[in-house]
């Protein structure tokens, strides 16, 4: 395994008593960002919510969170995120919050520390974008959306 990266992260006022985000298994891509609502809240099918995670985190320079759902969610009860995925910028100091949404037949119930989503750290590559006229060919061109049959 290489070498960690250190996030900074701070807890929201209020969420004193909710875990770290964490991984789950050794393996893990994504750390479990929990729900840090007061009580709890209801979103009826087709609804979504804006769920917040009760922290924040500061990433180094050319580095993003992904915020992704879970997939035991969205096979279990159709729950997804409706930005999927969401981003966090380098730059962004606030509140994580999360965009579920309940593509389920049934209202899905949302308590404080529920697991809701994942949080994948990346590493970004900006581009420099070069105007031209024309682009070099390719066997595929411009077929798009199932160009290729099914």
């Amino acid at each position: 395994m290489s070498e960690q990266l250190q996030i900074k992260i701070k807890k929201i006022l209020g969420a004193e008593d909710l875990p770290l985000p964490s991984y789950q298994t050794e393996h893990s891509a994504g750390m479990d960002l929990l729900a840090s609502v007061d009580g709890q809240i209801v979103v009826p099918s087709g609804k979504w919510a804006l769920v917040p995670t009760g922290i924040s985190i500061e990433l180094p320079e050319g580095y993003e969170a992904q915020v992704r759902p879970r997939s035991g969610l969205a096979a279990k009860h159709g729950i997804s995120l409706v930005n999927a995925p969401g981003t966090v910028d380098a730059d962004y100091r606030g509140e994580i919050k999360v965009i579920l949404i309940n593509f389920g037949e049934e209202p899905f119930t949302i308590k404080r520390g529920d697991r809701i989503a994942q949080m994948v750290i990346n590493e970004v590559v900006r581009a420099e974008l070069i105007h031209v006229e024309e682009l070099n060919g390719t066997k595929r061109g411009d077929g798009g959306f199932g160009h290729t049959g099914t």
